[in-house]
């Protein structure tokens, strides 16, 4: 079986200055690992990017819409684009992964507990073994919980659906 590294929506808009991810350069550092990993070893690597619609941060044509450059595609990568959270709804990621001959994927990106979330419960509904490596994700402060604390309880929780691992201890 297998394996690909999806990275989404790590997008310049995340990064604008009045958002403050948590551990922002840390978790940029985990994916950079992951990727390069992927990379020797010859597995695929593919970018999933946020379109947010007119007026959105992350909206296609705006800067924030591009992909941080510290993790940007190489040539040759996949870009898929997403309008929900899921990044298998209406994208034709499953299509592209199985002519891929994927059977495993490791998650990484943003935002914890609205993509990363539902992209690895949605992963693991259409029978790909996961993943989530859990220092390689990050979100924002809500009005209710501290961002790391979103980000413990959703490796917590989702352990219910992937494999939940630092990315030190990722394999491909």
């Amino acid at each position: 079986m297998s394996t690909a590294i999806v990275v989404i929506d790590v997008q310049q808009g995340m990064f604008a200055e009045s958002l403050k991810p948590y551990r922002p350069k840390d978790v940029i550092a985990a994916i950079r690992i992951l990727q390069d990993r992927a990379r020797a070893g010859g597995f695929p690597v593919l970018h999933i990017q946020h379109d947010g619609g007119e007026g959105h941060p992350l909206a296609r044509g705006t800067s924030g819409f591009a992909i941080h450059p510290s993790v940007a595609p190489r040539p040759g990568e996949e870009i898929v684009v997403k309008e929900q959270c899921d990044a298998f709804l209406r994208t034709g990621l499953d299509a592209r992964l199985r002519a891929l001959g994927i059977g495993r994927l490791v998650i990484a990106g943003m935002q914890t507990e609205f993509c990363i979330d539902t992209t690895t419960r949605a992963a693991f509904a259409h029978g790909y073994k996961v993943t989530l490596a859990s220092d390689a994700h990050t979100t924002f402060d809500s009005k209710v919980l501290k961002a790391g604390d979103i980000v413990a309880h959703h490796n917590a929780v989702l352990r219910d659906f992937a494999t939940v691992a630092p990315s030190n201890e990722v394999r491909f």
